[in-house]
């Protein structure tokens, strides 16, 4: 499979596309400064690096790139530093989903193209109406009105769910939420839950990068576990050992 990979150069997205790489598929990446990819990457011939941000590509390259991709995975997030969660673009991980996806939908495909983005447990998937504590709900305000990156991670799946729906015949999408990231070297056991099983803010389990990648290229390569995920919001945790 031919795979679109936005966000590669990132903490997770790093790990996915290593897990595709595994899985052998031919990967595309977009990043802003390739010189910071690993040289494992530059030398191999199943990987295409696109030097350019995401957003400032044209309508018609953002066509081209997509156009024989059956899948696309966006790993965007914003930097954890003053510029990356009040600066622009505010709306990086919203916007880079629309236009992907509207550059998918123009190209008019024989063949839906999945579409797997990268969330948090920190949303709520309102497809199944969550319920969360009265105390959550009041961080998740503070949340909205002091972090704008939590508000692109809403509107980033608000998009999928609204405006691509379940019976778009061009996407289908699924967006994974893990809940507290850490980092491993190995894939280790990890369980999936439609909806979270503790608090993401007062009880947040963990999850490492490298089980986030290996989900995401799973669902990309195994369609029996995509049929069961499509159009939902998984929530991955790693299992604790005992």
């Amino acid at each position: 499979m031919s795979v679109l990979v936005v966000g590669a150069s990132g903490a997770t997205g790093s790990k996915l596309v290593e897990q595709l790489l595994v899985q052998k598929h031919k990967v595309k990446v977009i990043v802003r400064s390739p010189e910071k990819l690993p040289e494992s990457w530059k030398n191999n011939d199943n990987i295409q690096i696109i030097s350019a941000s995401v957003l400032e590509l044209s309508d018609s390259e953002m066509r081209e790139i997509v156009s024989d991709c059956n899948a696309v995975a966006s790993c965007l997030g914003h930097n954890m530093s003053w510029k990356g969660i009040y600066g622009q673009p505010r709306k990086l991980v919203t916007d880079a989903t629309r236009r992907l996806c509207n550059a998918i939908i123009s190209n008019h495909l024989q063949n839906s193209t999945k579409f797997v983005l990268m969330n948090t447990t920190g949303n709520r998937n309102r497809d199944l109406n969550e319920p969360i504590s009265f105390a959550q709900k009041c961080v998740i305000g503070l949340l909205r009105l002091l972090l704008p990156p939590h508000v692109d991670n809403e509107k980033a799946a608000d998009y999928l769910r609204t405006q691509i729906g379940q019976n778009n015949t061009a996407i289908e999408w699924v967006a994974v939420r893990p809940d507290g990231l850490i980092n491993e070297e190995n894939v280790s056991d990890y369980e999936i839950h439609p909806s979270p099983t503790r608090s993401a803010i007062f009880n947040a389990g963990k999850v490492s990068r490298i089980n986030v990648g290996h989900f995401m290229a799973s669902l990309i390569k195994d369609d029996t576990l995509w049929s069961k995920w499509k159009g939902q919001m998984p929530v991955i945790y790693s299992k604790v050992s005992s």
